[in-house]
């Protein structure tokens, strides 16, 4: 195998496909006024990811009076010996899912991270969404 490779650019719709094959991201957010990044369990229903995690205080900050905190949220699969596959970033408004029904089944689907953790169902809105594939290039 080349170690040449090329990245293809996905489009929206062909990210939010491959996001949704996978079920293992990082939600990026502020804390303390610091970036922090946390692995988590995901899903992705229409035009949002919806993740079970446990943010701390940073929660509270979620639900602030701007109608939720920008975050971003990453998922890949690039294969550990050729370096190919793809990767996706999305950009959105966080929001806590106060629904206790929806809490409910969406605890049925997203496992916790770690047993016995206290966790929160949040939803990202995917307004910004890039993705790329690496793909083997000619040489």
């Amino acid at each position: 195998m080349s170690d040449i490779r090329r990245m293809e650019t996905l489009t929206r719709e062909e990210s939010l496909h491959l996001l949704s094959s996978v079920t293992i991201g990082r939600v990026v957010f502020t804390h303390l006024a610091l970036p922090a990044i946390r692995p988590v369990f995901h899903l992705v229903e229409g035009d949002r990811i919806v993740i079970r995690a446990h943010l701390g205080a940073t929660i509270a900050a979620i639900d602030g009076p701007a109608g939720g905190t920008v975050v971003a949220y990453e998922a890949d699969a690039i294969d550990p010996n050729d370096h190919l596959g793809w990767s996706v970033i999305v950009i959105g408004r966080a929001r806590h899912l106060s629904d206790a029904e929806a809490g409910t089944r969406y605890r049925q689907v997203l496992p916790p991270w770690a047993a016995d953790s206290p966790d929160d169902i949040i939803a990202i809105q995917a307004d910004l969404v890039d993705g790329f594939r690496l793909v083997p290039g000619v040489g």
